[in-house]
């Protein structure tokens, strides 16, 4: 395993790489009456997404005559809008950034896997934004921008959750990606994760559940049942199987096999079951803190598949980070395990 860690450059900002539709004013004509203004931007400026309209209405710099108007604005014939500033679809692109740390547990001239540091995001959601693993590769391997048709999110052939620590693979030709997302879809690439739970399992389980988003809560996914059924968007069937690796006092150390890859779905389908990933704030862990930790105990341990250009296996492994080892050392001294149930 190796570690790159370069010195960002002392002159280039992101948004110096931005084009913008800027300084235009437009009177609305007869036939744009009643037209919403988000709406009428991005006919008016084909290059922008509506997103992109809808956020230079939010932030201002769309005026109808002279003022701040909300997006719904109905427009009317003889309306001054005043443009001064909106992104265009070109600014929708992860920027290089050599200041994320890149560590990378192997690559060849058709494929790499690094592993990702708990809060660091997979890649980007707004344009300009940096610190994230994507942004870290581009830097060190601009030849990969844009490869797989997303310019936010190239190269990368799966995600982590930003608090989950652990191995991301990355494709370094259009073919090897396409593979490896065929890969992952069939079920060929086996992944493995390290998850220290609250509570005592005595055996391994295997959890089958749909889970979705529920209309009235972005942050978490939801088991779907018979009642919320109609209240969640796009149920996806979730399939984990776990074994006790380590009883650990009141905590459980699990290996989980996930084999699907559904949001949150290791998270949800463990606090479903009783037993929530510890550090966890979402699923319903209280005391991490009282274990020492600033994150979820989640980590990407293993990978195994076969190479999806010379059929060699490969089992790629990522080291459990310094402080969810250090949690374990913890909880294995009894004194200290005393101290954490007290």
């Amino acid at each position: 395993m190796f570690s790159c860690r370069l010195r960002a450059p002392s002159e280039n900002s992101s948004a110096k790489l931005f084009r913008v539709i800027s300084n235009i004013q437009s009177v609305i004509s007869a036939t744009e009456t009643g037209l919403r203004l988000d709406h009428w931007l991005a006919i008016r400026n084909p290059t922008s997404s509506r997103v992109q309209a809808e956020a230079a209405i939010a932030a201002g710099t769309v005026l109808v005559n002279g003022r701040r108007a909300a997006k719904g604005r109905k427009l009317v014939a003889g309306d001054t809008v005043w443009i001064s500033h909106c992104m265009e679809k070109s600014d929708l692109t992860a920027v290089p950034d050599a200041a994320v740390p890149l560590v990378v547990v192997f690559a060849d001239k058709f494929l790499l896997a690094c592993d990702k540091p708990a809060r660091m995001p997979v890649h980007p959601q707004r344009a300009g934004e940096t610190g994230t693993l994507v942004n870290a590769l581009l830097a060190r391997f601009p030849g990969l921008a844009g490869l797989g048709g997303d310019t936010m999110f190239p190269a990368f052939v799966h995600r982590l959750d930003t608090d989950t620590s652990g191995l991301v693979l990355a494709a370094c030709t259009e073919p090897v990606y396409v593979a490896l997302r065929a890969m992952f879809r069939l079920r060929k690439i086996h992944k493995e994760y390290l998850v220290l739970v609250h509570g005592r399992l005595e055996r391994g389980r295997r959890l089958e559940h749909e889970i979705a988003h529920h209309r009235s809560q972005t942050e978490r996914m939801v088991i779907v049942t018979d009642r919320n059924r109609a209240k969640v968007r796009r149920p996806m069937r979730a399939v984990t199987e776990f074994e006790v690796a380590e009883p650990l006092g009141n905590f459980t150390l699990l290996r989980v096999v996930i084999k699907t890859g559904v949001t949150h779905q290791i998270r949800c389908q463990l606090a479903e079951l009783g037993h929530a990933v510890v550090g966890d704030r979402i699923y319903g862990a209280a005391d991490a803190d009282a274990l020492g930790l600033t994150r979820h105990f989640l980590h990407a341990a293993r990978l195994e598949f076969a190479h999806p250009v010379t059929g060699f296996p490969l089992r790629l492994e990522a080291l459990l980070p310094a402080e969810l080892a250090a949690t374990l050392v913890r909880l294995r001294s009894p004194l200290d395990a005393l101290e954490v149930r007290q």
